[in-house]
């Protein structure tokens, strides 16, 4: 199917780096809120800068986002030391491609990690980079509403 992940994870923290490494990858493009921050709040957790330090030891480092509140947008890149693409427009991929090309990345060579199949899977594999679907990084303090939408668009990658 489609819009099934190469890799669908509990969390960010359980990308498997060194696999990524060997199969190629250069780059993470990561979705931002519920991904790396808990939606709408505007900042990382430490945790999530110490891996995001990490990651960037070996990996170019970018996020690509649907999010277009200027006054959030501003809140974030100044707390964001890599590359940041807002008003993506996810899942079409023509502001992602500019994107990439911008920064002289193959999508072959990159992973696409987001949260929601039906926007950042289905962007990352109209783009032909490699999937990682990961559960929200505050799934926990999420309503039962919200988990309920996204355990019904987890269907769409059943299989």
């Amino acid at each position: 199917m489609f819009l099934k992940p190469d890799y669908n994870l509990k969390s960010i923290y359980d990308i498997d780096l060194e696999k990524l490494k060997k199969l190629g990858i250069k780059a993470l493009l990561f979705d931002l809120d519920s991904t790396i921050m808990a939606s709408k709040s505007g900042c990382y957790s430490q945790k999530t800068l110490d891996w995001l330090n990490k990651v960037k030891e070996d990996f170019f480092v970018a996020v690509i986002s649907n999010n277009k509140n200027e006054k959030y947008i501003e809140q974030v890149k100044k707390i964001s030391d890599f590359p940041l693409l807002f008003n993506a427009g996810k899942p079409d991929i023509s502001s992602s491609k500019k994107f990439l090309q911008g920064h002289n990345l193959l999508a072959s060579q990159c992973a696409f990690v987001g949260d929601r199949p039906l926007t950042d899977i289905l962007c990352g594999k109209l783009l032909g980079c490699t999937t990682i679907l990961v559960d929200s990084i505050s799934a926990e303090k999420e309503t039962k509403l919200v988990r309920f939408v996204r355990a019904v668009e987890r269907l769409s990658i059943k299989k």
